[in-house]
């Protein structure tokens, strides 16, 4: 502990940034509310996209991309391509339909488009596996940033982190958590994007639009460094390039908090136009992030930093910051930028700490093990299974799997191999029905855990179906699947169809 080096100024913005925020929770949870927590607002298609935007920037937009830019190059255009041509392909298929069935969580749509109440138990088991691992990713960024700050090893601060986290939860409630969307969306991009400006212009390549200038870095690099650096295939193959590119499009299309923002705007205009916003907003930090990542290798060529490949890895999800101390820009916006990826980690594991709780006290707890539970019972065993949630993200976090953007990647599989073809099909194929969607979600788990689990006992099994890229091969056998088993068993009511042709398909 003598060594322990606590940074003040990003101490200090830490703590105004967290009382400003349980302020805000504080003053949200005494205004009203509609069941779910959701409102219910008539607000400007920007605003849309702005909250939108806000629901999507975790750890792994502002922390994790960067980093995988920092040690893999071009091929982490993967993830920038997958995660926003997500949102192209539900804005296309599934947006629209989305609203104007009119259900307001992941396992309402199901059990209403199904007509099962295990169905909707079987998306709610997947949705807390998605919110586990996706935390898991969340959980890394903050034992990061907070070891850095307090000078603590990985473990010491990485609790220290979740407990601050857990108590601004409990303390702002669930609706502080999730109000003023574009508020937070405005402090996250101006704490990435400012000093962006500050550290191009110390490596000598001016502040403006950095975003689009950081190619004369590139051309700074060594040639070596610049051809693998710049060349597609050098850190995997164009089948990986591919699979994880349509695993992290149909992976957003089916998470359960992004699908979530279609049942609650207004109508569906401001459904289409929030979805053009919000791929706008997110481009501002998607643009940004791959100049993180060139300024970082140019920084280490110049200085003559030697890193092997495991010390790259280590050091990648913290790049952000670390390029921002390493050129000396000004304390306050290195202290900006270090609150920022905090601020973003406890955003999104709050929302998916909240999203799991419910899943389990009001899909699994309430339909299977007690139906006569009262609400505030309810809400006891909601914050019961939040406290237990992070538990158990706690332990898997102290050893994590990988780059908080790969770990990230294995939740879209999961949703891309379960709940997008369920939605698709739900959506568009009056024909599915309660048996298809179950067989589905079932072989689509067992797709996105297999290389996971058996991946060192069977040869080539990670190369055809990788942890993070499963869903090129997986969805589409999903898919097949539930039209397979659905044609063999009894259609779905008559009813049920003409509803999803005269009011969910028309315009």
């Amino acid at each position: 502990m003598e060594n322990v080096s606590v940074k003040f100024l990003p101490l200090f913005v830490l703590g105004l940034a967290l009382v400003v925020s349980l302020s805000v929770g504080m003053i949200s949870r005494r205004q009203a509310r509609s069941g779910y927590g959701v409102q219910f607002q008539s607000i400007g298609h920007a605003s849309i996209g702005a909250a939108i935007a806000s629901n999507w920037m975790s750890a792994a937009s502002f922390l994790g991309i960067a980093g995988v830019f920092f040690v893999k190059g071009y091929f982490a255009f993967a993830y920038v391509l997958g995660w926003t041509g997500g949102y192209v392909l539900l804005l296309v298929l599934m947006g629209s339909q989305l609203r104007r069935f009119g259900k307001y969580t992941a396992s309402d749509f199901v059990e209403a488009r199904y007509e099962s109440s295990l169905a909707r138990v079987f998306s709610a088991i997947i949705a807390i596996l998605i919110t586990l691992i996706y935390c898991v990713a969340q959980y890394k960024g903050i034992g990061l940033i907070f070891g850095w700050i307090f000078g603590i090893d990985y473990t010491q601060s990485l609790v220290l982190g979740v407990v601050i986290t857990i108590g601004y939860l409990v303390v702002a409630g669930a609706m502080g958590a999730t109000r003023n969307q574009q508020m937070h969306y405005l402090v996250l991009i101006v704490s990435f994007v400012v000093p962006l400006a500050f550290i191009s212009n110390k490596l000598g390549y001016g502040m403006s639009l950095p975003q689009f200038t950081y190619g004369r870095a590139l051309l700074d690099l060594p040639p070596d460094t610049a051809r693998d650096y710049l060349f597609p295939w050098t850190f995997g193959t164009a089948y990986e390039w591919i699979a994880l590119s349509f695993t992290l499009m149909v992976g957003t299309a089916g998470l359960p908090h992004v699908l979530s923002r279609f049942y609650t705007v207004p109508n569906n205009r401001d459904a289409r136009w929030g979805v053009v916003w919000g791929l706008f907003f997110i481009g501002l930090l998607y643009w940004s992030a791959p100049a993180f990542g060139a300024f970082a290798k140019v920084w280490q060529v110049r200085s003559g930093m030697e890193l092997d490949a495991q010390s790259a890895y280590q050091l990648a999800d913290l790049v952000v910051v670390k390029i921002a101390e390493w050129t000396g820009i000004p304390e306050i916006l290195l202290s900006i930028i270090a609150v920022g990826g905090i601020l973003a980690a406890m955003s999104t594991i709050t929302g998916l700490l909240i999203t799991g709780a419910g899943a389990f006290a009001y899909d699994i707890y309430y339909r299977l093990i007690n139906p006569k539970a009262t609400e505030q019972h309810l809400l006891q065993v909601a914050k019961a299974a939040t406290l237990v949630l992070a538990g158990v993200i706690l332990l898997v976090a102290l050893n994590p799997p990988g780059l908080i953007a790969q770990i990230t990647a294995i939740a879209f599989a999961l949703a891309g191999n379960t709940l997008f073809p369920v939605f698709l099909l739900g959506i568009w194929w009056d024909r599915a029905n309660k048996q298809g969607a179950l067989a589905g979600m079932l072989i689509g788990t067992l797709i996105t855990f297999s290389p996971l689990l058996f991946g060192n006992l069977i040869p080539g099994l990670r190369t055809i179906l990788p942890p993070t890229s499963s869903a090129l091969i997986g969805a589409p056998v999903v898919i097949l699947s539930i039209i397979i088993v659905s044609l063999m068993t009894p259609p779905p009511p008559e009813a049920l169809r003409r509803f999803l042709v005269e009011k969910v398909h028309s315009p």
